[in-house]
């Protein structure tokens, strides 16, 4: 089986790529940078260009593959969601049914019909609406937020005693670590009875903002710098950045702010998840566990830093001649 993994380079796309690859699949990545997924390639991917952006790219890098997985976004930097996310999918779409591909594993977000207003919840229903309609043989994973964006946003902030910018009112998220999700993937591929349904994918409980902050800090010894932003200014913000083409993507990002303005926790039951895919929940990781290990790394690193720098700095006593 050939796999055509979309967004490798990705936070989560990395780690369903390494993941099949541990598994013995052939994996394809397609790819704008070689020099980006250099990395892939080392660990035996087949890097193949292309970009959602650009339809005629598709087609060459669908032949002879047996399976999609779609694990892209677009950049906050980069192309709009729209753009992406939309005419970008639905491309990928149509040049998987074209190409004959048996299965397509795409990833939409948890409770993305909830919130038509917000944009990148709307394209995912609606990418969601098309793939179940294309006649493909389809897989929808909604997952609700990765441990790993957890580091830049609260961890690193922590130890650098920068500030951490939280919202006033938030609704806790069932973040899960991208490895884990990655196991859901290549399960999907094996397991009959996840054709054509769409399953939630989703941590072992959910964390709101300030029990993560609490952990940090209890993990890292250090005290957070916390700065609320209202939710009128987040919105006030985002208007002005529709004003300026250079915004659209930016103000659309931020409109995600609304999604945990209902206090609603981005959570779901996973008992009947686990049983279809015939995975073990003792093996997930958890958050607190997550944290450990990212901040019993740091802190080690840190201190042998720290010895190196205090060894460089002890100059060598001059021994003293004595004359009898």
């Amino acid at each position: 089986m050939t796999l055509l993994v979309v967004g490798a380079t990705g936070t989560l796309g990395r780690q369903v790529a390494l993941h099949a690859l541990e598994k013995g699949y052939k994996v394809r990545c397609l790819v704008r940078s070689y020099k980006r997924a250099a990395f892939l390639k080392e660990k035996g991917a087949q890097l193949v260009p292309g970009d959602l952006c650009e339809p005629e790219t598709l087609q060459p890098a669908l032949e002879g593959v047996t399976a999609v997985i779609d694990a892209a976004t677009a950049r906050a930097t980069e192309a709009s969601i729209k753009q992406v996310d939309w005419f970008g999918k639905v491309a990928l779409i149509q040049a998987a049914k074209a190409a004959a591909v048996e299965r397509f594993i795409f990833f939409s977000i948890l409770n993305a019909e909830k919130f038509p207003h917000v944009p990148l919840m709307e394209i995912k229903r609606c990418n969601e609406l098309f793939l179940a309609e294309s006649g493909l043989n389809y897989t929808i994973l909604r997952p609700c937020g990765f441990m790993q964006n957890l580091i830049g946003e609260y961890a690193i902030p922590i130890l650098e005693k920068q500030a951490v910018y939280v919202t006033s009112k938030s609704a806790p998220v069932a973040y899960m670590d991208t490895q884990d999700i990655a196991k859901f993937v290549i399960r999907a591929l094996e397991v009959p009875e996840t054709q054509k349904q769409a399953f939630p994918v989703v941590g072992t409980r959910a964390w709101s903002e300030d029990e993560i902050i609490r952990l940090c800090e209890r993990l890292s010894g250090q005290e957070a710098k916390v700065t609320r932003l209202p939710l009128n200014f987040l919105r006030t913000v985002r208007q002005m950045a529709r004003f300026f083409q250079w915004g659209w993507n930016l103000a659309d990002r931020m409109a995600y702010a609304e999604v945990g303005a209902t206090g609603e926790p981005m959570n779901a039951p996973m008992e009947e998840v686990y049983r279809v895919f015939g995975l073990n929940p003792e093996e997930t990781i958890t958050l607190e566990a997550y944290m450990q290990e990212y901040f019993s790394r740091i802190m080690r690193r840190l201190k042998e830093i720290d010895y190196e720098r205090n060894k460089g700095k002890k100059k060598p006593q001059k021994k003293t001649q004595m004359w009898f």
